[in-house]
Parts: C-alpha cells; sequence; structure tokens
C-alpha cells in the first residue's frame, strides 16, 4: 500500500522531477489563467494590492490606510507590484509561483509514501483543490500553505543528519508565515513539537530540548518582532499592537457561529479524502511515520481554520495538502511510475470546467472595467474629489485613479456590523464623515456579503437619495453594483 522511499541522488531522479516540476507548472498555469488580469476576482486581494501599491507611495499600512492582516501580507503584495507593476497580474503571477512551489512540495511529501506517477497525481491535485477552496487568485491562503508545506517537508523526518539545521530553518519560515496570517500559529507549534520530539527520541537531555525549544521560539517570533520594532522606532507602536492584535477580539462573532452548514458542506469532500485515506491505511502494519506526522498536522491545520471567531469557507484550503497526503493509501502504488489516473478525476473534472472559467472571468472583467470608465470622469484627486465605494469592488479606486476618502478603505469595514466596535474609532461617524465631503461618486451593492451596519446603511441610502443620480450599473458575479454621481 505504502511505497518506501528511494535515493534521489540519480541523475534519472533528477529529470525525472524536472519533467514533474514543468508539469505541475503548466498546470498551475492553465489552472489559474483565467484569473489572470481580473481585478475583481476575488474580494479581500483587492484591498491588499491596494496597499501594496499605496506602499510604494511611502503609505505605511496600519496607519494611513487600515487592515489587521499582518505586515508581511501587504509586503508581499509591494513586492510583486514593484516588480510587476500597480495591475492584478502582479499578485496573481506571485501566488501562481507560491502555488507551483505547493504543488511540488505535496510532490515531495506524497513521494515518501507512495510512488513517483501518484505523488505527481497528488501535486496536480493540490492545485486544483486550492482553486476550488477559494486560494485562486491572491488570497492569503496561497502564500501561506506553501510555506506550511516547506515546513512540514523539513521537520517530517527527525532523524535526518542535519534535523536541528533543518527544524531551526523550518521555524524561520514559521516566523514569516505568521506574517502573511497569524492563524497559522498551532502549525508553527505542531511542527516545533514535532521536531523536538524527535530530538529527545534520539537522545537529548532537557538542558539541549530547552535551549532548542528557544531557539526555535526566538527565529519563530522574530519576523514580527522586527516589525514591531519598526512601528515602535516610527511612533507608530499603538496603532501596531491595536490592528495587529486588539481589534481581533473586538470584531463580533458572526450570528452562525464557526461550525455552520455552509462550513459542513465544504468540509465533506476534504473529510471524506482524508477518513477514507485513514481507512484504507489501517489495514498497513505499521503505520509509516511521515503518514502518521500528516495526520497530526491535519489536527493543527484545523486548529487554524478555526481559530478565528467567524470562519469563512476559503480558510479551509489550508487543509487540502494533509487531506490529499491522508488519501494516499486509496491509490495502490504503480512500480512503473505512470500518473495515477483515479486520483486525477478531480483534476479532469475541474478541467472541463476551465473554459466556462475563462467565459466568466472575461465577462467579470470587461463589466468592471465599464463600472470603472463611468466613474473615472466625476473624479478629480487632485482636487481631493474621491470616489467612496460603500459596498463594491475596492479595485475600483486604483482603476478610476480616484484618490482615497478614508483609511478605513475596505467597504467591509465600514458597512459590516462585526466591525462596528474593532476600528478604534467610530464606524457610523467615519461613515457621516466621508458623506459630508460630497463625494462626487458612491458605490453600491445591493446584496451585502456580510451583516450590515443598518445605521450606515440608511445614511448612505438617505444621501443617495437627496443628491445623487445613477450612472451605472453592473452585474459582478452575483451582486448588482450601482455608481451614483453627485447631482451638479
Amino acid at each position: 500500500m505504502f511505497a518506501s522511499p528511494v535515493s534521489r541522488a540519480a541523475p534519472a531522479a533528477i529529470r525525472a522531477d524536472l519533467w514533474v516540476g514543468g508539469v505541475l507548472l503548466l498546470f498551475t498555469l492553465l489552472v489559474r489563467g483565467a484569473w489572470f488580469g481580473d481585478a475583481n476576482a476575488d474580494t479581500d486581494e483587492q484591498l491588499y494590492s491596494l496597499i501594496g501599491n499605496a506602499m510604494l507611495d511611502g503609505k505605511v499600512v496600519f496607519v494611513d490606510l487600515w487592515d489587521r492582516k499582518p505586515f508581511g501580507l501587504f509586503a508581499l503584495y509591494a513586492l510583486a507590484h514593484a516588480i510587476g507593476g500597480p495591475g492584478p497580474e502582479a499578485y496573481q503571477g506571485l501566488a501562481a509561483a507560491f502555488t507551483v512551489a505547493g504543488a511540488w512540495l505535496t510532490f515531495v511529501l506524497a513521494r515518501d509514501l507512495t510512488d513517483r506517477g501518484t505523488a505527481t497525481a497528488a501535486g496536480l491535485l493540490y492545485v486544483v483543490l486550492t482553486a476550488i477552496y477559494g486560494a485562486f487568485s491572491g488570497n492569503s491562503e496561497a502564500f501561506f500553505i506553501p510555506m506550511m508545506l516547506g515546513m512540514a517537508v523539513l521537520v517530517r523526518n527527525p532523524d535526518h543528519p542535519h534535523a536541528v539545521l533543518r527544524m531551526l530553518s523550518a521555524m524561520l519560515i514559521g516566523g514569516l508565515a505568521l506574517q502573511v496570517k497569524y492563524t497559522v500559529l498551532p502549525q508553527c507549534l505542531f511542527f516545533g513539537l514535532w521536531a523536538l520530539w524527535g530530538q529527545h527520541r534520539r537522545g537529548a537531555g532537557p538542558a539541549r530540548l530547552a535551549l532548542l525549544a528557544t531557539a526555535s521560539g526566538v527565529l519563530g517570533v522574530l519576523p514580527t518582532a522586527l516589525v514591531a520594532a519598526g512601528y515602535a522606532l516610527a511612533g507608530h507602536w499603538d496603532a501596531f499592537i491595536f490592528a495587529n492584535f486588539m481589534s481581533f477580539f473586538d470584531r463580533l462573532p458572526a450570528g452562525a457561529g464557526r461550525l455552520h452548514k455552509d462550513i459542513i458542506l465544504f468540509l465533506l469532500p476534504l473529510g471524506g479524502l482524508a477518513l477514507f485515506g485513514l481507512n484504507a491505511a489501517r489495514r498497513a502494519a505499521p503505520l509509516p511515520q511521515t503518514y502518521v506526522f500528516v495526520l497530526l498536522w491535519l489536527a493543527a491545520a484545523l486548529a487554524t481554520v478555526f481559530l478565528p471567531s467567524t470562519v469563512y469557507r476559503y480558510y479551509l484550503a489550508a487543509l487540502v495538502p494533509a487531506c490529499i497526503l491522508l488519501s494516499l493509501p486509496l491509490f495502490p502504488a504503480k512500480p512503473d511510475a505512470r500518473l495515477n489516473l483515479p486520483m486525477l478525476v478531480p483534476a479532469a473534472l475541474y478541467l472541463a470546467l476551465v473554459p466556462f472559467q475563462y467565459g466568466l472571468t472575461h465577462d467579470n472583467r470587461t463589466a468592471t472595467e465599464r463600472l470603472a470608465s463611468a466613474i473615472a470622469p466625476q473624479i478629480d484627486a487632485a482636487a481631493g474629489r474621491c470616489l467612496f465605494v460603500f459596498d463594491g469592488p475596492t479595485a475600483l479606486y486604483r482603476m478610476t485613479g480616484s484618490c482615497l476618502p478614508t483609511r478605513f478603505i475596505y467597504p467591509d469595514h465600514l458597512n459590516n456590523a462585526l466591525e462596528q466596535n474593532a476600528l478604534g474609532t467610530s464606524q457610523v461617524g467615519e461613515v457621516a464623515r466621508i458623506l459630508a465631503t460630497r463625494p462626487p461618486v458612491i458605490v453600491t451593492a445591493d446584496r451585502p456579503v456580510t451583516p450590515q451596519s443598518r445605521e450606515a446603511k440608511r445614511m448612505v441610502a438617505a444621501a443617495i437619495a437627496r443628491d445623487y443620480r445613477e450612472i451605472a450599473h453592473e452585474t459582478l458575479a452575483t451582486r448588482d453594483i450601482r455608481a451614483f454621481a453627485l447631482r451638479e
């Protein structure tokens, strides 16, 4: 059922690995290519892109533009835009590169458990499932999941001759991953504990284990500590602490709780992969150490998913690698290293939808561009006449060349009822302040994504009814987006 790991040093194996890497690269571009250039492909990434571009102009995240994601995520976006320009292709290209890395690392881990062909299929399945579970364009999962895979590859074998160096390297990667999304903490702790257990098993005494644990902890917090020190030296310590830590607890939980029906529905396919694979693995005795490692890793990944008080279905992408690896016993190893066709059924089904996805994103991109074209003539950034997106694509600010009317530029921060006590200022008061400037254009949506503040929504509706006229109406995905221009 489980294949034995073999030496990777032979030139033939290296050539085969290069072929696998090429296949994973081409497959990733095919699957994710539909979204390249679509500024409205997903929601949160539009804010990250806006802030990343603003950082290149000298703006300070948490101070000039507010969000509660870690600094490192915005730094990644700033890097992408510094290299690839201000458009969405920049961060989507970087996310695709991370996805190829994640698929390759999934292949590497799967090789410990099965043959090369089945391991390649596991890498391809990673590309498909991360796209299905929301990491198809540029959200934070697209970046931190490959980092977790990198940690897993480094620490999975506690008997490696360079296990200590690999453990410390993994902890530094974990520290960088914390600067992409803090909820990776349970996985980082698991990888550290697994590595320490390996050292204990090899005879390390309490003093050495304490030293290694301290060194691991220091490396894990180092990136966050350096960012915090930078903010403190710049006089923005309070802004950093509030945005990164305090506001997390001030945000109200969603009424549906963590485990609602939408989450349960999307958990079923991944849970089925893992549970059926585990059932098949019971017939193999004993279980390979890597398989036990992956099973425990899945528990830590579940903690990552359910750590926030509000859980969105794209959080489940964090479970994809472990669930794929746990499913491997369902697909018997093939000695001739051919691709395991049954494992590729989900990929084949997904590829059948790719032409439809290309058409859908083309329509979405065109509609967003029409909306921006209708708004742009009304905007005068030099005069401080800024667009106000109360609900709709954040990307419209960049696409219209608008100035920014508030540091709380993400629409969800000012329209979401769950955020009313989590901004460090009055949500309704900020909306009232923006409306008092008589923005030349206000953008709204017909169907809210989250529970909206009734008072903020009432104020915007009253202002539109009194002073504005509709100039554009486009359907983006499942929502009708309208733009209203100030009457002369």
